[in-house]
């Protein structure tokens, strides 16, 4: 008779052993050949599990406490559940099965050198990380297992954890007979995280499905605390084709794993180390060149563990799995959510899952009291863990105190379409049982709101669409919808505002806050913002209008009133380009250019163009341009259109051609300026028609004069996203692009086609 085999190296095994090894093991044999580093180690096999049952005689009495299981009972779940674990671990390992382990693991003790080595000791289902089902958490891993003793009882110990409550309702959920899943255990060189960081990766944008972003969650010490969601990690967004940095979000990371007298311990992290990042942006392009490394091998999107060794200052690869929300989706249905209902915002945090939701509250202290939810409760507790997966199919919300982006919970809630908003700080308090929310997840910013919303849901093929002569391409300004809006089939973006960014992840004068010495957050906020869109709809065309705020909308900013004057018509006053050159206002402008700068030489984002706004003589535009080449924006490299929104624009289009590399027409500005119409005003209102002869005849002027000397015209005006006809008139006059709201786009798209 063959012998059995029990035990393998890592680096004997390949990706087609996941029925051998479990998926995490063969993943990691898998990543040996692919010049990913990898901690030494070895694995047991499924064989030797099914030794283990066979050898002990255990699997009548589990199967005997599987008969007749209701998984919506939730404590009869948990009775079951207890049971069997405990008839695995009170068993014996047989004494062959343990024989081989050990001398196994004196063999890897004697390559490190090291007499009894410290290992992790990882749980690898032989159904896990399939590219369509996901059994992350479900698992047991020990950290710091040293010893043959010790290492036989976690073998045992991650046996036993193939029945906890979580991965027996996921199996039952998704048709897996329990016997047919088998459990190997990955036993590698304990990687000293406790000195340095760790954390997880997907090579997508989880929530949106975005595929040219990679996203990053770290913190100090070991990796289990962001898995299990009870410390709140730094998150870093990286734009594959580049490996620029997009984003960088400073967790609070106010506690680590570590290692203690033999075991771990949670620790406050000291409050110097919690305003620094845990990755240096080294380190971030080195784990984002794995990443897309893995990903490219395995050909799907990868949800990724890593860990930096501070013994070794080495950082390790330690799992590698299949994205199975996105990854494994074939929708061609772009699905876009929308509040059609406004109510006070009771609080905010990081979305989970590009939806919205409604529900009653359910506040949850801990584990004992998941009875008490009830189909359709938003859930509310302090932190979403694994363990609550039996009840989490019952929400249509949840909301957390803490937990991260990438955390099990997380994972879970995007595979079961459930909305959830995390990190909040103070859902747990501020939210009461019984009242009536509206969890809004459409943008990265999740917020809940006061009462049951009502909202719309928007779907939109994006597959098989006409291509057209005419550019068809967005109005955006929230930059938190780019990655959701980046699968329509659009030819970029003719209008990014700056507008919404300063207001929203600003909210302060950009004079008040170079007065405090804290610019840095002005530019962090819109390069982030800005690298959002460009990355979204690379390598199309991202034109970027610089800030057009008026006096009294930035006199609204916190500390505006010290550096804006009140003017009686802020709509023709001191805005656009007549502030850059200013010398009341350079400075601030400074912090505007320095920002496009990093976003085109930093991120390698050189789709962004800019665009200048109000801009009232060609004077002024060179001015302006000059300014922008002595702060670092060279226009020899980079294209500058100007907005055509003053009748000045159109009436010296040639020389305005001259100097600027393409128009835009803001058609809401002409048309206040050629007909002398305040926009603001109620009493003239009914007067204000973009579709006036005088308008249209300016704007076809325009196009034909630009046209003579080479230079694209486009529109991001509101009239083609709310005037039918006005659609016709631009592409019977030949414009060169059309922006629009994105809620138009294919139907703009579609209307274009056929007038072509």
């Amino acid at each position: 008779m063959t012998e059995r085999t029990f035990i393998r190296w890592l680096e004997d095994l390949r990706g087609e052993d996941t029925n051998v090894v479990g998926g995490k093991s063969a993943n990691l044999g898998e990543l040996a050949d692919l010049d990913v580093p990898v901690l030494p180690g070895f694995s047991t096999t499924a064989d030797a599990y099914d030794y283990y049952v066979e050898q002990t005689g255990i699997q009548e009495a589990i199967t005997s406490q599987l008969d007749g299981l209701d998984v919506d009972d939730v404590s009869d779940l948990r009775r079951r559940g207890e049971r069997i674990r405990r008839t695995i671990t009170d068993a014996s390992m047989p004494p062959d099965l343990e024989s081989q382990i050990v001398e196994r693991y004196d063999e890897l003790a004697a390559r490190l050198g090291i007499d009894d080595p410290d290992v992790a000791v990882r749980s690898s289902a032989t159904a896990e990380d399939l590219p369509t089902a996901s059994f992350a958490g479900q698992q047991e891993t020990y950290l710091n297992v040293s010893g043959e003793t010790e290492l036989i009882d976690s073998i045992t110990n991650c046996f036993a954890s193939l029945f906890t409550d979580r991965a027996i309702v996921y199996r039952e959920n998704n048709d897996f007979d329990h016997f047919d899943v088998k459990l190997a255990c990955a036993v590698q060189k304990m990687g000293r995280a406790d000195l340095a960081s760790s954390g997880v990766l997907f090579t997508i944008d989880p929530d949106t499905g975005f595929e040219e972003a990679v996203v990053i969650e770290a913190a100090y010490g070991f990796g289990e605390p962001i898995v299990k969601g009870t410390v709140d990690p730094d998150r870093y967004t990286v734009f594959k084709p580049t490996t620029g940095i997009v984003e960088k979000e400073l967790g609070a990371k106010t506690q680590r794993m570590v290692r203690r007298n033999g075991g771990t311990k949670l620790e406050p992290v000291p409050e110097s180390r919690r305003d620094a990042y845990a990755l240096s942006d080294d380190r971030i392009r080195e784990l984002t060149e794995y990443a897309a490394r893995i990903e490219a091998h395995f050909d799907r999107p990868q949800d990724i563990e890593w860990l930096v060794d501070g013994e070794l200052d080495r950082l390790f690869v330690v799992q590698a799995r299949p994205e199975t929300v996105h990854g494994a989706s074939e929708e061609t249905v772009l699905r876009t959510y929308r509040l059609t209902e406004s109510a006070d915002e009771l609080l905010e945090g990081v979305a989970i899952g590009n939806a919205i939701a409604t529900g009653s509250v359910r506040v949850l202290e801990d584990l004992r009291q998941m009875e008490q939810v009830e189909e359709g409760d938003v859930l509310v507790t302090e932190m979403t863990d694994p363990d609550w997966v039996p009840v989490m199919k019952k929400a249509s919300a949840i909301v957390t105190d803490r937990g991260g982006k990438t955390s099990h919970a997380a994972i879970v809630s995007r595979e079961l379409g459930i909305p959830a908003i995390v990190r909040t700080g103070t859902a747990t308090t501020d939210l009461r049982t019984g009242e009536p929310v509206t969890v809004d997840c459409s943008t990265d910013v999740g917020r809940v709101y006061e009462g049951e919303l009502a909202f719309d849901v928007i779907e939109e093929a994006v597959d098989e669409l006409p291509e057209t002569e005419t550019d068809v391409m967005l109005i955006l300004g929230d930059p938190g919808r780019a990655f959701a809006l980046a699968n329509l089939p659009v030819d970029g973006v003719g209008l990014a505002r700056e507008e919404f960014i300063v207001t929203s992840h600003v909210g302060y004068h950009p004079l008040e806050l170079i007065e405090r010495g804290e610019q840095d957050r002005f530019v962090d906020a819109l390069r982030t913002g800005i690298a959002k869109i460009g990355a979204a709809f690379y390598p199309n065309d991202v034109v970027f209008r610089l800030s057009d705020f008026k006096t009294d909308e930035y006199r609204n900013l916190e500390g505006g009133w010290k550096y804006e004057p009140e003017e009686d018509n802020p709509m023709i006053g001191w805005r656009g380009a007549s502030r850059y050159y200013d010398e009341q206002f350079r400075e601030a402008f400074r912090l505007e250019c320095e920002a496009l700068r990093q976003v085109r030489a930093d991120v390698g984002l050189d789709n962004v163009v800019v665009m200048v706004p109000f801009c009232r003589t060609v004077e002024e535009g060179e001015r302006v341009l000059d300014l922008m080449a002595e702060y670092g924006l060279s226009t020899e490299s980079m294209d500058v259109f100007v907005m055509a929104e003053l009748p000045s624009n159109i009436v010296l289009a040639d020389r305005f051609a001259e100097r600027f590399d393409g128009f835009s027409i803001g058609s809401n500005d002409l048309t206040q300026l050629v007909l002398g119409i305040d926009r603001n005003s109620d009493h003239l209102a009914p007067l204000f028609d973009e579709s006036d002869d005088a308008v249209l005849r300016l704007i076809e002027s325009l196009i034909e004069t630009a046209h003579e000397h080479d230079r694209p015209v486009g529109i991001c005006g509101d009239a083609p996203s709310t005037i039918p006809e006005y659609v016709a008139f631009l592409v019977e006059a030949g414009i060169d692009s059309i922006s629009v709201s994105p809620d138009v786009a294919v139907e703009t798209l579609l209307t274009v086609s056929e007038l072509e």
